[in-house]
């Protein structure tokens, strides 16, 4: 997600930042003093790094105040990034073209107030006939795609090398979450991953091939299917069903379906922000299905348990890729470091084991699309 820095994709106020104090908490106010009544405002959220991305967040929903809107929110000292929304990605802010925006950016020192101007909303463009950009090797499995474990459906793209259909040979898979921002900016309302034109890329350099897996997210499902934890403020985790969904109902389909290497030293699963963190609890909680985990700028602080199951599992034998930007919220670097050191400790040889943090990373589709390449090498190797 660039925005859920969803990845999409995190970090809060507060008790839930952590490791922070209140006592270095500082006041922010925004206000948004242009007119946003286009399509009625009666809604008008914030979502970032400060609440997890999540756009239908009450806490972070906004005010009328005189001929504007207003929300005062109290932040701990750090690094954000976020987005104006009327209450669902379906209607983030963008360019007076209806072209996604960058990722606002707030380097909280001090009490604060910024004022804000909205240029347009997504949805003012739906009826805009705006170009697919998935290549001719994405195709669409299916768009009701059953979920057993969690009672819902939902879309699969599946993205097959170049050449697949003349040959008979078989491939290792990548499984990666949040589908829509994957292969297709149609789908993706702020920017994508570009995961087939990287693919086309690297086939065009010799390097092996595989098939890429891709998985919608369930939108306002999102953080609890991605999470395999309750949250008293983001609700009972389904985490555990979403894993199992995983394990025992696609990757048997597509094993089926497909021509498949379907060993675990052969299957990865990879995401970034909540997605980074149901990887790595994934690859976890079934390390005969998956060997190998790709953790982009993970969402470790919504689920501090994590470290604990990870203890518990000992996956000492899978490979694991982790990689973060220094520009995301501040614990998000040392959160993943800590879960890389604890994997060493725990005996999974170095090798196994990869860590990166960018300078100039953020918690952004872009960021992630940069470094797919590495991670992608690194696996295959």
């Amino acid at each position: 997600m660039l925005i859920r820095t969803l990845f999409l994709c995190l970090s809060i106020p507060a008790v839930l930042f952590g490791g922070s104090s209140a006592a270095q908490s500082k006041k922010v106010r925004f206000i948004v003093t242009a007119d946003v009544s286009d399509n009625a405002a009666r809604i008008l959220s914030l979502a970032g790094s400060m609440n997890n991305w999540n756009p239908a967040d009450s806490n972070y929903r906004f005010s009328k105040s005189g001929g504007g809107y207003e929300l005062t929110v109290n932040l701990p000292l750090g690094l954000y990034e976020y987005k104006l929304t009327r209450g669902s990605w379906s209607t983030v802010e963008t360019a007076l073209s209806g072209t996604p925006l960058s990722n606002r950016r707030l380097d909280l020192k001090s009490d604060t107030t910024i004022n804000l101007s909205v240029l347009q909303w997504q949805d003012n463009f739906k009826r805009v006939a705006r170009a697919h950009t998935a290549s001719e090797n994405v195709k669409v499995i299916d768009t009701t795609f059953s979920m057993p474990q969690l009672s819902r459906t939902r879309r699969i793209w599946v993205y097959l090398p170049p050449g697949y259909q003349s040959s008979a040979k078989r491939y290792p898979v990548i499984y990666m979450h949040d589908g829509q921002n994957l292969f297709d900016s149609y789908t993706a309302g702020y920017g994508e991953w570009g995961v087939d034109e990287l693919m086309d890329s690297l086939y065009l350099e010799r390097v092996s091939m595989a098939i890429i897996v891709g998985i919608d997210h369930g939108d306002k499902e999102r953080l609890t299917e991605y999470n395999p934890y309750d949250n008293d403020r983001f609700g009972k985790g389904r985490g555990d069903d979403y894993a199992d969904f995983l394990a025992q109902t696609l990757k048997p389909y597509i094993d089926k379906t497909f021509r498949t290497l379907p060993a675990a030293k052969h299957t990865a699963i990879a995401g970034s922000s909540m997605g980074g963190l149901i990887s790595m609890y994934t690859a976890a909680r079934y390390p005969l299905a998956f060997g190998k985990a790709g953790v982009f700028s993970p969402s470790f602080w919504i689920a501090p348990e994590i470290y604990s199951f990870v203890a518990q599992k000992k996956p000492s034998k899978q490979m694991f890729y982790f990689v973060a930007g220094d520009l995301e919220s501040k614990e998000m670097v040392p959160d993943m470091k800590k879960m890389y050191d604890q994997l060493l400790m725990q005996g999974t040889a170095p090798k196994r084991v990869f860590l990166k943090h960018a300078a100039d990373g953020t918690h952004s589709e872009w960021f992630w699309h940069r470094e797919f390449a590495d991670f992608y090498k690194w696996i295959m190797d």
